[in-house]
């Protein structure tokens, strides 16, 4: 069994959302969340199943995103270079990282093949150290990508050498597990936001495992601190939001609030409260292991 959280380039539009979900619907895999942020113009939908047909669903979503999502007239802040942005394959029971980077490749060579949508392999499926990285693989995202690909080294691992033009480009990978959290600020000056998060990101001295971005609320007049908690011990979140908070009273600002995007181990939930948290919902609902006992797939 494997999961698949794909992040789709849209979260403005219920009507299209809603056509992608019941795309994967139709497939042998469960759909197990979908999260959507109007101001970050993006839903992240977690699935799981068994490797055909998490594979096949995930072909399903990327049609569904190139018919339905143009970046032509899309805006949001968070970065992005393609309507399917990101494809990561993560493995769950009695799968392996093996397994999901011979899926991650072969769903990858299949989205470049049928939709002409160039495809770069990341994470643990990464034909290079370089593309490893994400960040590396997205830059600084659709603006920067018709030029980045005229470079040799950045040629895709499969498709056209060019940005599919409504489509753009979709990182496909395998990686472990990974907990989505952010944090509100009660400021709108986004450079604190920024600050905070270059110093609880772990490339930067800050807590290991997070990777941090700084970011407007456009539409709730706030800032957030954006993260990604990884690694093979996963960073609890209660240790990261005691953190954040204590870098943002420091600069005079207060915490509103947080929300968990997706779902998440159990292990990185530990202590986790809606109160002590600030959280929108609670934190059992986002508890990957309960998610999949609901569905038979525990």
């Amino acid at each position: 069994m494997i999961e698949c959280v794909a992040n789709i380039s849209e979260g403005r539009s219920a009507a299209a959302i809603e056509k992608i979900a019941a795309a994967l619907r139709l497939t042998g895999a469960a759909l197990l969340d979908v999260h959507v942020d109007p101001d970050h113009h993006r839903s992240v939908l977690t699935l799981a199943g068994e490797p055909p047909a998490v594979e096949d669903a995930a072909l399903a979503l990327a049609r569904e995103c190139v018919a339905r999502i143009d970046l032509r007239r899309h805006s949001g802040v968070h970065p992005r270079m393609g309507a399917l942005d990101v494809l990561p394959f993560v493995p769950l029971a009695a799968s392996s990282m093996a397994d999901c980077v011979r899926i991650a490749r072969h769903t990858g060579a299949r989205i470049a093949a049928e939709l002409e949508v160039p495809v770069y392999l990341y994470g643990e499926a990464a034909s290079s150290p370089a593309r490893r990285s994400l960040s590396f693989v997205r830059g600084h995202g659709l603006e920067t990508l018709a030029r980045r690909m005229r470079e040799e080294e950045f040629a895709p691992d499969f498709g056209p050498c060019r940005p599919h033009p409504t489509a753009g480009a979709t990182a496909v990978g395998a990686r472990g597990a990974l907990v989505a959290y952010n944090v509100r600020l009660d400021t709108s000056d986004v450079a604190v936001a920024r600050r905070i998060a270059a110093a609880i990101r772990e490339a930067q001295g800050g807590l290991r495992g997070v990777q941090a971005l700084g970011l407007p609320l456009m539409t709730r007049g706030c800032t957030q601190v954006s993260m990604n908690l990884i690694g093979p011990s996963l960073p609890r979140v209660v240790d990261v939001f005691r953190r954040v908070r204590e870098l943002a009273e420091s600069s005079g600002v207060a915490v509103t609030a947080s929300e968990l995007v997706g779902l998440a181990p159990s292990a990185a939930l530990e202590g986790a409260t809606r109160r002590n948290l600030r959280l929108d919902d609670e934190p059992s609902v986002h508890v990957l292991e309960t998610r999949l006992a609901e569905v038979n797939l525990a």
